[in-house]
């Protein structure tokens, strides 16, 4: 009796899986913002209405660093009215909770370079070691509340 053996390359599945996922975050974010557009203007894309409170101008990419991988947001450009998205804070190129992963590295001893490695093992993008030293100014605050003194009988 022979019998059938079936081999699986599981780096290839991780891969398309990896990158499903990130295309789903990408997908879903995107059409929130469009959404979000709409609610502001008031109209869809190319509708014309009497209540419409301002008017389409196409779109901007802008990259944003999730735990899924780097996504590339098309971020509505709006005339007659400002547009300040709820999903995603202005001028943040990571999720939160990359940065709290870098947070947590750095108060675990974890090197420069070998954060980079991380990063670029989990996400896909490396976080600069310019990056990491401009959230050191953070480190010092963290460093300082955590040596606090706890005097004045105010902690059980």
């Amino acid at each position: 009796m022979s019998e059938k053996i079936v081999q699986v390359n599981e780096e290839v599945y991780k891969g398309q899986i990896k990158e499903l996922v990130r295309g789903s975050v990408e997908e879903t974010l995107n059409g929130l913002l469009e959404a979000e557009a709409a609610k502001l203007t008031q109209a869809a894309k190319y509708e014309r209405n009497e209540d419409r409170k301002g008017y389409r101008s196409g779109h901007y990419s802008r990259n944003l660093t999730t735990t899924s991988g780097d996504v590339t947001l098309n971020v509505p450009r709006l005339k007659g009215i400002s547009f300040e998205t709820a999903i995603i804070e202005r001028y943040r190129c990571r999720e939160s909770s990359v940065e709290e992963a870098l947070i947590e590295m750095y108060l675990a001893g974890v090197s420069v370079r070998r954060v980079e490695d991380i990063t670029e093992a989990l996400w896909g993008s490396k976080v600069s070691a310019s990056t990491i030293e401009l959230n050191k100014k953070t480190y010092v605050h963290i460093e300082e509340w955590r040596n606090r003194p706890l005097q004045g009988g105010k902690y059980p």
